[in-house]
């Protein structure tokens, strides 16, 4: 059976049989293979939910042989336990570790209870006072610079130093103790560095050491207007994770940026931020490239504050205000050793090596999940597929009954036993056929004795 049939644009469509490969249920976030989201990101709405349902209906009328095993049959409900226990280790990722309470007692609270006055009356407002200075210097000096100065390396040279001190001033708003270890990293073609990521403030950290270009979700607001105004100067890359062109031509970019003379550039090849005790699975841009890759593991201390940023649950604003109303941010950054793609070695293997080394160094789990599919619940966006996947198994048990049974013939969607794909040509509309039959049969249940229909009415 082919996997995949040519839409009339020319886009590839994934079939029911490549859809249910790595959709088993509806609690499994969308599988957790790499081209799931590629192939995913293709398909519309529409087409997600009928190829769910077909997958479905082949699962379930393709190996049915009696009514009982059919009923009995307990398959369905152990696949998406399953997926439902991999969903959990899978949101693990994702999710930030909650502290132990240390302060519930007697002599500990009132010297806590001082430590959170101190933080938000005394602490915060110097912090943001702070940065709110860096910020009137900067923009003072960068856009003077950018509009002003004409296009060269002394030029470049400056406002990296203008965006090394920016990032330095939202450094110093949380009181951040970084400790960086091994070689500066130096422009070069042919280069690239990688990192695991666990907020947007990895970049901020890192830039404030070293200028980097980077590849990035595109935001909104303020972060946006800083990442058009100013980034950009530096060759950063934007693009949006949900939009399978995007990605595209951010790749084509990155080699272009890569073999040039320019900013280093910094990729975080898991693609979307994890909480800093998990690593997922590195995508294979970075390495596809034929650059020297020079790995980064930045490591958080939560002694302080947990690092995590949860975009679904809150803005990076919220994200910042947490970090400087806490004590301290501390963090080490460990520039590790060059790495280049060893002889015979493919590039998910020279990937998965380099992880490691990371995942290592940082003291962090290496797992086998796409990040990009926690932005892809299948539940979630399609919450239709509930019923019409319990008409589907409706569907199953009807063609083990008489037509009359079924509703009256075949229109009602009956198929004497044995039959086997007679109930799979209907499909759900006969399932909705029938659920209409029943709701006439109920309203005429309910009339009164005697009283005749509007139909009646109308001839006598």
């Amino acid at each position: 059976m082919s996997v995949t049939e040519a839409a009339p644009n020319g886009v590839a469509r994934t079939t029911s049989a490549q859809f249910h490969s790595f959709l088993p249920g509806l609690t499994m976030p969308a599988g957790h293979a790499a081209a799931a989201a590629d192939d995913l990101a293709e398909l519309t709405d529409r087409e997600v939910e009928q190829a769910y349902v077909a997958a479905e209906e082949e699962r379930l009328l393709g190996h049915s042989h009696s009514l009982l095993t059919d009923m009995l049959s307990i398959e369905g409900v152990l696949a998406d336990a399953a997926a439902a226990v991999v969903d959990d280790s899978f949101n693990k990722c994702f999710t930030s570790t909650p502290s132990d309470p240390w302060n519930w007692n007697l002599y500990l609270f009132p010297m806590w209870l001082l430590g959170v006055v101190f933080r938000y009356v005394i602490l915060f407002p110097l912090r943001l006072f702070g940065l709110i200075a860096c910020f009137a210097a900067f923009f003072l000096m960068f856009f003077p610079v950018k509009a002003l100065w004409p296009p060269g390396r002394t030029k470049l040279a400056v406002e990296q130093r203008l965006i090394r001190f920016m990032c330095g001033g939202f450094v110093l708003s949380w009181t951040g103790v970084i400790r960086f270890h091994g070689p500066r990293p130096i422009r070069g073609a042919g280069r690239v560095w990688v990192a695991n990521h666990t907020s947007m403030i990895d970049y901020i950290i890192l830039s404030s050491y070293s200028a980097f270009a980077v590849i990035m979700q595109l935001h909104s607001g303020w972060v946006g207007f800083l990442q058009t105004q100013c980034l950009d100067s530096l060759g950063c890359l934007w693009f949006n994770r949900t939009e399978v062109k995007d990605r595209h031509l951010v790749a084509q970019r990155m080699r272009q940026h890569v073999h040039a003379d320019a900013t280093p550039l910094l990729i975080f090849p898991e693609g979307t931020c994890v909480n800093n005790e998990y690593c997922v699975m590195f995508k294979r841009g970075a390495f596809e490239m034929d650059a020297v890759v020079h790995p980064i593991a930045i490591k958080y201390n939560k002694i302080f504050v947990d690092a995590f940023w949860n975009s679904r649950r809150q803005s990076f604003t919220q994200h910042l205000l947490k970090l400087m109303t806490s004590w301290a941010v501390v963090a080490d950054v460990y520039f590790l050793e060059p790495q280049r793609r060893r002889e015979g070695e493919g590039t998910d293997g020279f990937a998965s090596r380099v992880q490691e080394m990371i995942a290592r160094k940082a003291n962090l789990r290496v797992v086998p999940w796409d990040g990009y599919l926690k932005y892809y619940n299948l539940g979630e966006k399609h919450p239709g597929l509930i019923e019409k996947r319990r008409r589907v198994y409706a569907d199953v048990l009807r063609k083990y009954l008489r037509p009359s049974e079924a509703g009256g013939g075949a229109g009602a969607g009956g198929a004497r036993p044995g039959s086997g794909g007679g109930g799979r040509a209907a499909g759900v509309g006969r399932v909705e056929e029938g659920e209409e039959e029943g709701e006439q049969q109920q309203q005429q249940q309910q009339r009164p004795n005697g009283a005749a229909s509007p139909e009646t009415k109308k001839v006598n």
